[in-house]
């Protein structure tokens, strides 16, 4: 498997950066070395991640975050389904963007049993605000113009990796901050 170490990066980001990706990757591309990866490392990570500000529309708790980062991927993905000739790089744009989401909803299924109703709620408002961006992609009749739409979306933002991590290992602490780990 790949890796690649580069702080607060989602795999898209880095597709969409220019990073080669090997045809034989069969999953995620791991943004931090996590099997020798210290924990002061991560906490950097954490915190390069958690400080960078996220983009209009994103719900800032982790839980609703991370639902709203499955439905950009997810509808990226589904983008990327509906175009009429895919270049090799587009079809593993769509096969990682699917093993990104699988990620996502897996974390989302461990901690939904700990969300109030109203982090739900957040979470289900999130996703239904997320589809109704794509659905006008979705929907556009000219090939080209999905195609162009698809290849405009930069990735997500590396903090909804880490929000993930901490939704699915019941992370109740507050992330790091730069401070926190040292930097100014």
């Amino acid at each position: 498997m790949l890796k690649f170490v580069v702080p607060g990066l989602s795999v898209l980001s880095l597709l969409a950066a220019g990073a080669a990706v090997a045809q034989t990757q069969d999953g995620p591309i791991v943004t931090g070395n996590r099997s020798g990866e210290t924990a002061d490392a991560l906490k950097t990570r954490e915190a390069i991640a958690y400080a960078r500000p996220l983009p209009r529309g994103a719900p800032s708790a982790d839980y609703p975050l991370v639902a709203w980062c499955d439905a950009l991927v997810t509808g990226h993905a589904d983008l990327g389904e509906t175009l009429t000739s895919r270049a090799p790089e587009d079809v593993e744009l769509v096969r990682l963007g699917r093993l990104e989401a699988q990620d996502f909803r897996s974390a989302l299924a461990a901690a939904a049993p700990r969300q109030s109703a109203a982090s739900k709620a957040e979470a289900e408002q999130a996703v239904a605000a997320v589809k109704a961006q794509w659905a006008p992609l979705m929907a556009n009749p000219d090939a080209e113009a999905r195609s162009q739409s698809f290849g405009l979306f930069f990735g997500l933002p590396g903090r909804c990796e880490h929000a993930a991590r901490r939704l699915r290992d019941n992370i109740t602490t507050p992330p790091a901050t730069l401070e926190s780990v040292g930097i100014n």
